[in-house]
């Protein structure tokens, strides 16, 4: 089958492209913006049209939370909700079917315990949860075809994230301060991409899915497991003392799609499992 990844420098999307090739395949086509434009509905017609893919992995994304509050909030919604909504058409033009990655942010993040199932009420709130979600009622409302698999607290080898934050920190510092009221599930991209072909490949039912390793921890905890090995001290704060532009869910865990036959590792073991690969 013909595959369009779009995003495809980013980090979900390398990751999908070494999955690939790992499993031998290579009728994929990895997208960045400089080849194909999700904002410009004529450069997606065009693609499509020529290139005619039969699966699209729409990684594209606009992910500065922070930014997407300010300076970054036009290209926020051009990206994450009429790109994605250019996308969703395209597919459905040409018969492709769709995964869509959306993320924890489209919940309020207020739940004290339990998990967000995946027809809890939505309700964003930073700009880049609530273009997520537009991005996500884009595809259901255009693209029958369609996966829409959400994750939360993303790392991997390819790219920026908090994982590489920590141990650079730790180079360079005896004592860190991470935040112990924000809890959730951390996803190695690894396993997001794993899942997300499993769905592709075993046929799994159209529909909303969500994905992460499983259990569950706060960032302070998830730092402190990242750096037990590391002659760093790691203290726990309130993220009232790291205050930021967008909003953070103070609770965010996820119920996670077993009913698929998919394996989710535990958090812990994906993590030791990337770090023994750096």
């Amino acid at each position: 089958m013909k595959i369009l990844i779009t995003g495809g420098n980013g980090q979900l999307g390398q990751e999908l492209q070494h999955l690939l090739t790992e499993r031998g395949i290579t009728d994929f086509d990895a997208a960045d913006v400089e080849k194909l434009d999700i904002t410009d509905e004529a450069s997606v017609e065009s693609y499509f049209a020529t290139n005619k893919p039969e699966i699209v992995y729409h990684c594209a994304a606009y992910t500065a939370v922070d930014k997407a509050e300010g300076e970054g909030k036009a290209v926020n919604e051009a990206v994450n909700a009429k790109g994605s909504e250019i996308i969703a058409k395209a597919c459905a033009k040409y018969d492709a079917t769709l995964v869509y990655p959306s993320t924890d942010y489209i919940f309020e993040g207020n739940l004290t315990e339990g998990e967000y199932m995946p027809d809890a009420p939505t309700g964003p709130k930073n700009e880049y949860g609530r273009t997520k979600l537009l991005g996500e009622q884009a595809v259901k409302k255009y693209c029958p075809k369609h996966y829409i698999v959400r994750t939360a607290w993303v790392y991997g080898k390819y790219g920026h994230n908090f994982v590489y934050t920590m141990l650079n920190l730790a180079k360079t510092h005896d004592k860190l301060t991470v935040v112990n009221d924000q809890v959730g599930r951390p996803t190695w991209t690894r396993t997001l991409a794993e899942f997300i072909t499993y769905l592709i490949d075993n046929q799994i039912a159209y529909g909303v899915y969500q994905c992460c390793d499983d259990g569950k921890c706060s960032w302070y905890e998830f730092a402190k497991e990242i750096l037990k090995d590391k002659n760093v001290e790691v203290l726990p704060v309130s993220s009232d003392e790291y205050p930021t532009a967008a909003f953070r869910p103070h609770y965010s865990v996820m119920h996670l799609a077993k009913e698929t036959g998919f394996e989710f590792p535990m958090w812990q073991d994906a993590l030791h499992e990337f770090m023994s690969e750096l």
